[in-house]
């Protein structure tokens, strides 16, 4: 090595896996990301599992032992990282490490006066979209907002063939209104969709489909149905844009600054007005495509996997000093 060159290693980051999805979008970045785990099945504590194909710069660790490893900054991405597994598995000299905040959705007990749960002038908060950050108050913390970015197999592209569209939510029923169950069971009833996601079935729906074999799944609908009246903007249905299936949703929270009606896709406050849009997408396949295809091009101009990354680098730069 020449002289005066120094080699720096990789940051390392203990996280744990919150939403498998958003993790495996995030080990695209070039640090070194572990991940507790326990033999119990504790919520957090998979570790790298089976489901995504996790690059070699994810590694498990065993709980007990976080304590003894050495980092150099920590991602937490829920309430319960932060008020309980910290204290429960960090050491004295961890808890004083730089700490991120990762906040994946709005203040869902109260849309515009929710305090976030980290109340730390030293930590920095990440929201994922803009109107998240609109919507918290995120008190003393310092804020930074890094867009979604994210990726699909190059063979997962639009064929648009069923005439039917699709709706991909893990346990609608459940999570009623604001995922916007009764919304999707009304227009089922005016226009073909089919529901995809854990607890589907017992609604008509078809189960769940493994994670990174929905893009190619989803790629024969002619369009992708967003019920949801308020949540964060979710990686399906950035997803489904990347591989090019038009959009219709609710003009709501973060996706009105991604969606430009009968551009790319439609949206409306009145989801009686989306019935229409629905029945050209069905009627008329070529134009179905063409409106995908401009709301792929929006999705890689704006959620960028290659930005993503590099954005997430500098933030842990930034907080590490390094």
């Amino acid at each position: 090595m020449p002289t005066g060159v120094t080699c720096m290693r990789p940051i390392r980051v203990l996280t744990w896996h919150v939403h498998g999805n958003y993790l495996y979008y995030l080990s695209r970045a070039r640090v070194e990301f572990y991940l507790p785990t326990k033999s119990d099945g504790s919520p957090g504590y998979g570790g790298r599992g089976a489901t995504f194909p996790f690059g070699n710069n994810v590694h498990d660790i065993p709980a007990e032992s976080v304590c003894d490893a050495e980092f150099d900054c920590v991602l937490f991405q829920s309430r319960r990282n932060y008020e309980v597994d910290r204290h429960a598995l960090l050491s004295e000299r961890q808890r004083r490490l730089p700490g991120i905040a990762l906040e994946h959705d709005p203040p869902l007990d109260h849309p515009t006066t929710m305090r976030h749960w980290i109340d730390d002038p030293q930590a920095l908060l990440v929201h994922v979209t803009a109107f998240n950050a609109l919507m918290w108050d995120s008190g003393r913390t310092p804020i930074r907002i890094i867009d979604h970015g994210v990726f699909v197999p190059a063979e997962a592209r639009y064929t648009g063939e069923l005439a039917r569209g699709i709706v991909i939510i893990n346990h609608i029923r459940e999570r009623g209104r604001r995922l916007g169950g009764d919304i999707f069971e009304m227009l089922r009833e005016e226009v073909p969709i089919d529901l995809v996601g854990m607890e589907s079935k017992p609604l008509g729906g078809l189960g769940e489909i493994f994670p990174p074999d929905l893009p190619a799944f989803e790629s024969r609908y002619r369009f992708y149905l967003h019920p949801i009246r308020y949540t964060s903007l979710g990686l399906a249905l950035i997803e489904a844009m990347m591989v090019g299936l038009p959009i219709v949703g609710l003009a709501t929270t973060e996706l009105v600054t991604v969606i430009e009606n009968g551009v790319n896709g439609f949206i409306e406050t009145d989801p009686r007005r989306l019935v229409e849009p629905m029945r050209l997408l069905l009627d008329h396949p070529e134009e179905a495509r063409r409106i995908g295809e401009a709301g792929r091009q929006r999705a890689l101009e704006r959620f960028d996997i290659g930005r993503f990354a590099r954005e997430w680098e500098a933030t842990f730069a930034a907080v590490t000093g390094r």
